[in-house]
């Protein structure tokens, strides 16, 4: 059971990793400046970046874990501990809802990385949206 459980892993990883090296390529050209203003609030580019070229979908669901944990976990957490979602999205914080999936979320940082504050805090304000 535990290798299958490890193989899973491995083989989202990869899935992950992949889809990641595939959409980095397109970051600059599909959006620009000028796509960031067409999203009417800060929530709704969280959401656009999200589910598009953030490709956080691929592991993160709203109410359920996949890969990795729900919006809504990381939210409750987030708000609970104070913590800074950009600065984690930057790199330049350790993980504090689910440190044994940070491996997994490093390689996504190639992405986060590139995006201006203005979106990681529209991404942070999408999350935030999720709170019950």
């Amino acid at each position: 059971m535990k290798k299958v459980l490890f193989l899973s892993a491995v083989l989202a990883f990869t899935s992950c990793k992949k889809e990641v090296s595939e959409s980095t390529d397109q970051t600059t050209e599909a959006y620009s400046e000028g796509e960031s203003a067409k999203a009417a609030t800060p929530e709704a580019l969280g959401k656009e970046i999200f589910e598009g070229r953030g490709n956080c979908t691929s592991c993160h669901q709203t109410d359920q874990k996949v890969i990795g944990p729900s919006i809504q976990e990381i939210a409750k957490i987030y708000k609970d501990k104070k913590g800074d979602i950009p600065t984690f999205l930057k790199g330049n914080a350790d993980p504090i809802v689910d440190p044994s999936q940070f491996s997994v979320m490093q390689t996504n940082f190639a992405v986060t990385k590139t995006m201006s504050d203005e979106e990681l805090e529209a991404i942070e304000t999408y999350i935030y949206s999720h709170l019950k």
